[in-house]
């Protein structure tokens, strides 16, 4: 992994943890994950192992230091890394149409309610679920609209960065 795509890669994490930090939390302290979508971003543009490998822990670790969620540390750091090795792993599987739109919303989707998932049920059996929320209540409330939110963002930021990689040349080149 070369120096360029470290610094790509560092620049994504970093405007997700601005983003992480910034958006407020709506249900019991939880929001939906920008960080993650910077991550999805940071895979479908080096889909490397080792780049997978970094940004799952990263994002892990910087996102369970900035989450609202009690007690998210751990999860978080359980859940990214999980969810990293599942997006590129289906990432791999439509690999012919993966510098589609269509295909990265749908990606990010999958991926949000993967991680979703993962992380509520870290949650559950490391800290518990704040206010005797059920993760059903919890999946429904606020994985499923950080899905939507993702995909939307995904919609309109992947064009957009992938026209930017494209023109400096940075992306990896399949």
């Amino acid at each position: 992994m070369n120096t360029r795509v470290l610094v790509s890669l560092a620049l994504l994490v970093g405007i997700g943890a601005v983003l992480h930090t910034v958006i407020p939390g709506f249900f019991f302290g939880m929001k939906p994950d920008m960080m993650l979508l910077m991550m999805f971003l940071g895979i479908l543009l080096f889909p490397e192992k080792k780049a997978v490998g970094l940004l799952g822990i990263v994002t892990g670790i910087i996102s369970g230091m900035t989450t609202s969620f009690p007690g998210g540390l751990l999860p978080n750091m359980i859940d990214k890394p999980i969810t990293a090795i599942v997006f590129a792993m289906l990432l791999l599987l439509v690999k012919k149409y993966s510098q589609s739109v269509i295909t990265s919303a749908v990606l990010a989707a999958v991926g949000t309610v993967v991680s979703g998932a993962v992380f509520l049920t870290a949650a559950l059996l490391l800290v518990g679920l704040p206010g005797g929320a059920t993760f059903s209540s919890l999946f429904i409330a606020v994985v499923l609209p950080a899905a939507v939110v993702n995909t939307i963002a995904m919609i309109i930021i992947y064009p957009i960065v992938q026209a930017i990689f494209k023109r400096a040349n940075l992306a990896a080149q399949s």
